[in-house]
């Protein structure tokens, strides 16, 4: 022990005859214990800390820095900046000892890690933040051996964080820049907002999240959307539980109910309840209110039951067996078809439904001949085949109106429209009905049912004479005139009485042009829009009192169905002043709520296998993250 003590002073003597820069910049708070020099004692609290060990060899400071990283958190903060300010001193003086352009100068440079103040080491770390949020990466993948290989190839001077790092760091200072983006968004002068809610259960970890989707139409005619909340919603999913959830949601965003435009939901009843409760207007889903037409005038039909019952089977079959699967794919190669799987439908989805029935039709031939060859466990008879072939005609219109409502630009000016043009082509009669014609009935007599109080819906018709595609051209007489005065009456309340006449002198925006309509010999479902909009624009005169603005807008031809509306407004809200703001406020409303079941189908990529033991809490901000990112300005290119 005194052979140790006697080297351990001899090698403290010789240290304090180096200069400091040669020495780790702790010893500034330090001094070697005289009665042991084993021990160095703090200079702020005296304390004697271990140097690391018995042997002179083992001597280290990292217990120091940790003292003072635990104990003196200002003295640390101090020890830091000296570091920093050696290590740049140290690679001046490098730098400045070899030849500008010299290949140690390329070397040192090439291979130097980036401090962690550095600009391009802070933009590739909220780099790799975004990419686990949008591309559903858990956050193991920055410790796997190819991902870091790549960093090596691309960025050797990254000085990669840890795993741990960019959970508990890097992905909650993400989600506060976006949040902080998107109130910032919300408070310049947003005065309505439309949102769409849903609830979704996972099935890996039992885990019930609530979801809240904004969106609303800016100064400059450009739609917004964000994802306010995808929030844990544990316990029972009441009416007044979701009510209460609603009110902290608009509390934590700072809006105000007056602001709150509508709220697009499912049917269900505590949903309805939910939103009276909280005391703001609500619209059921358009998609589901088309599913429940479906569902009762065809999908419920015994023969039709009985059919898709079938149907399931054989597609389960190929689904469950990959000899099976691999033999249909020989015969469809064989007969000089497209190698296709069937798809298996979800009840709760017509639509899927009408696309198991549409696979089958195509993959008939190929699927008689497998029976033929290697059997089915059940099949379809002559009188199956035809019934849903004839389904599949039936409702092919109605397949086509879901995509259509629930395209990202589709609106609450959508519904009437689609529910006419809907009407019209259910009661026109075609070749394909032989045998359908009940059915086809009792779809036109659900159709009326399920949407019979849309045509009433006040931001329903006043979304559709705001939109420049549509007008008032798909209303009766007394709808016409009912949304005229409507439409009136909300100009007075919203603009002064300044803007009420139109600006002669715009620059922008030009009157429409008549737009000529072709008479449609077919009979397709979106045919419908344009017959109805080629009576109507040769009926169109000019009736009534209406304000020179109002008149002005519906006395002009229609757009195409292609043109955005939003477009038109952005080109003619100069023209029509005392307009915009109310075209802004209902053309803002969505008619499904497909935004917020669409994040939770990204939500069951967020809580998957790989991240079936992540807390709630981060997946919230992962899915936020996800679909909020695009708000964010681009960043410039990070300097090297």
């Amino acid at each position: 022990m005194k052979q140790v003590l006697k080297a351990a002073k001899q090698l403290n003597n010789r240290k304090l005859q180096f200069s400091r820069a040669e020495m780790s910049c702790v010893w500034s708070f330090f001094k070697v214990s005289e009665e042991d020099p084993r021990y160095a004692v703090c200079n702020d609290c005296e304390g004697r800390v271990m140097r690391g060990g018995v042997r002179v060899k083992s001597f280290n400071t990292t217990n120091l820095i940790t003292h003072l990283k635990n104990k003196h958190p200002e003295a640390f903060k101090e020890y830091e900046k000296l570091t920093n300010a050696k290590q740049r001193k140290k690679s001046d003086a490098t730098m400045a000892a070899a030849p500008v352009g010299s290949p140690i100068e390329q070397v040192l440079e090439k291979t130097k890690k980036f401090h962690k103040d550095h600009q391009k080491q802070k933009a590739l770390t909220v780099a790799i933040a975004k990419m686990i949020a949008v591309d559903d990466q858990p956050f193991s993948v920055v410790e796997d051996e190819g991902f870091s290989e790549v960093l090596e190839v691309a960025e050797p001077r990254y000085n990669k964080p840890s795993r741990r790092y960019f959970a508990d760091v890097a992905l909650p200072a993400l989600h506060d820049i976006v949040a902080t983006h998107i109130h910032k968004l919300l408070d310049s002068n947003v005065n309505d907002i439309s949102f769409t809610t849903d609830i979704w259960s996972s099935d890996l970890n039992q885990t019930s999240m609530l979801s809240l989707t904004a969106q609303w139409i800016d100064k400059n005619f450009e739609m917004k959307r964000a994802v306010l909340h995808a929030q844990e919603f544990p316990g029972s999913h009441t009416g007044t539980a979701i009510a209460s959830a609603f009110d902290r949601m608009f509390k934590e965003w700072r809006i105000r109910k007056e602001n709150v435009h509508v709220v697009l939901r499912d049917n269900a009843r505590n949903m309805v309840k939910a939103m009276e409760e909280c005391g703001v207007k609500s619209l059921g889903c358009m998609a589901h209110l088309g599913q429940l037409a479906v569902h009762d005038a065809v999908l419920s039909q015994r023969s039709v039951v009985d059919s898709l019952a079938i149907a399931r089977k054989i597609v389960g079959h190929f689904k469950s067996s990959p000899l099976g699967t691999s033999r249909l794919r020989d015969i469809q190669r064989e007969i000089g078809m497209k190698t296709k799987m069937l798809q298996q439908d979800v009840p709760t989805r017509w639509n899927s439904t009408f696309m198991m029935m549409t696979t089958l039709l195509e993959q008939k031939r190929a699927l008689v001949m497998y029976e033929a060859y290697h059997g089915l466990p059940v099949s379809l008879n002559a009188n199956q085949w035809s019934l849903i072939e004839k389904m599949t005609t039936l409702l092919a219109p109605f397949e086509e109106l879901t995509r259509e409502i629930s395209l990202h630009t589709a609106t609450a000016a959508d519904v009437i429209p689609s529910v006419v043009a809907l009407k019209r082509f259910l009661n026109k009669t075609a070749e394909t009905d032989s045998g359908v014609k009940t059915t086809k009935s009792a779809l036109l007599e659900a159709v009326n049912k399920r949407f019979e109080t849309s045509f009433s819906e006040q931001l329903y018709y006043l979304a559709t004479i705001l939109d420049p595609r549509y007008k008032d051209r798909y209303f009766d007489a007394d709808l016409k005139l009912v949304a005229k005065n409507k439409l009136e009456k909300e100009v007075d309340k919203m603009t002064p009485s300044a803007t009420a006449e139109p600006t002669p002198d715009a620059e922008e925006g030009e009157p429409q042009e008549k737009r000529t309509c072709t008479p449609s010999e077919g009979h397709s479902f979106l045919d419908m829009f344009d017959e109805i909009l080629e009576e109507k624009e040769q009926d169109e005169q000019a009736t009534g009192p209406t304000s020179v603005q109002v008149h002005g807008y519906l006395t002009e031809p229609t757009i195409p169905r292609n043109v955005s509306p939003l477009q038109y407004w952005q080109s003619n809200m100069t023209r029509f002043p005392a307009l915009a703001p109310v075209a802004r406020k209902y053309l803002s409303a969505p008619c499904t709520s497909v935004d917020s079941e669409r994040l939770f189908s990204a939500a069951s990529n967020v809580v998957s296998e790989k991240r079936n033991r992540i807390g709630t809490e981060r997946a919230e901000m992962l899915l936020f993250v996800k679909h909020n990112i695009r708000l964010l300005p681009k960043p410039g290119k990070a300097k090297s």
